[in-house]
């Protein structure tokens, strides 16, 4: 389940398609969403992070005393992998621990509920410590982040159930799983006569829907249409799905959501959160592709939309499916 936090952390959106943006995951969705060596349990050093412990644990431990702080974002590798490095604009699988560290207390760990996390980062679209500690860091890396107030809680909208405050440093141990793919790729397939025909802007990316002479004008009914099929493993309902996606009024009006010119959003797909065409359409579809969903006005946000805000009327979205956890 994703915060609206989530989505101010990773890049200042709150996902349209999300039905109740009050709902979290868990303590860690609040920050992140808003993104060599093998130890014996011994300290990592000299510097700041040199005071920290990690065990080689599956599950590994993070301990050190309370009242850790620092004044700028400290990383250290602790164990480099052989994979590329990270640049800056890419989007990234992580599992972490989260810590606190006037209390020297864990307030996350996806070792424990193995649920990686997803984040792209570029610079206004994470918190700047993730930025500045993961970029440079190899794919298969276990890296140790130090994120002082200015890098961190101080750029949260809300510390709501996290036991933070607004002068804490946070301590992150990351283990760096892999890119995810910054769009669909696999075998193109060809696009139903009676939908919309997808836009693309300068870059190659989908921008949109043109109405054509064969499209239906009238949406009688929620359809997808696969026309990118991936080759990942098929959704499954309740997975935490990361996306690119275009949202626009159906045929061819307004775009009123789109995720392209910022960074791919991570949601949860056949759990009740999202809309109804969503969740129907998605589930089963394989990681990797591009699907066009057309939702009537009934399975998109009803007849209340307006009056909530919320796009009204049928709609039609294009959707990269880049990963699932």
């Amino acid at each position: 389940m994703i915060s609206c936090v989530l989505s101010l952390v990773l890049g200042g959106f709150c996902l349209l398609l999300i039905k109740d943006c009050t709902v979290r995951r868990s303590a860690i969705t609040a920050v992140f969403a808003i993104l060599g060596l093998v130890l014996t349990g011994c300290g990592l050093g000299s510097g700041p992070l040199g005071k920290i412990d990690v065990s080689k644990d599956d599950v590994p431990k993070v301990t050190f005393k309370k009242d850790f702080s620092v004044e700028k974002t400290e990383a250290l590798v602790v164990k480099e992998g052989k994979g590329d490095k990270v640049k800056k604009g890419d989007s990234i699988k992580v599992n972490y621990i989260a810590l606190n560290g006037r209390t020297a207390k864990e307030f996350d760990n996806s070792f424990e509920n193995e649920r990686p996390m997803s984040l792209t980062l570029v610079e206004d679209g994470v918190l700047p410590g993730f930025y500045k500690g993961l970029v440079g860091q190899r794919i298969g890396s276990r890296v140790l982040v130090a994120v002082p107030p200015a890098d961190g809680v101080e750029k949260l909208g809300s510390l709501d159930g996290l036991d933070l405050k607004k002068t804490d440093t946070m301590v992150f141990l990351f283990d760096i799983v892999s890119t995810v793919p910054a769009a669909a790729s696999g075998e193109a397939q060809k696009a139903p006569a009676n939908l919309p025909s997808i836009v693309f802007d300068k870059d190659k990316q989908p921008s949109g829907f043109k109405a054509t002479k064969t499209s239906d004008k009238k949406l009688s009914k929620t359809q997808s249409a696969v026309v990118i099929k991936g080759d990942g493993p098929k959704i499954k309902a309740g997975q935490a799905v990361t996306a690119h996606y275009v949202g626009q009024k159906y045929p061819d009006g307004e775009v009123f959501d789109e995720s392209w010119t910022s960074a791919p959003r991570q949601f949860a797909v056949g759990a009740g959160q999202l809309i109804a065409c969503w969740d129907d359409e998605l589930v089963g579809q394989t990681i990797g592709s591009r699907v066009i969903v057309a939702c009537t006005a009934e399975d998109a946000y009803g007849k209340n939309a307006k009056a909530e805000g919320r796009p009204d009327g049928a709609l039609i979205f294009v959707i990269d499916l880049l990963d699932a956890i």
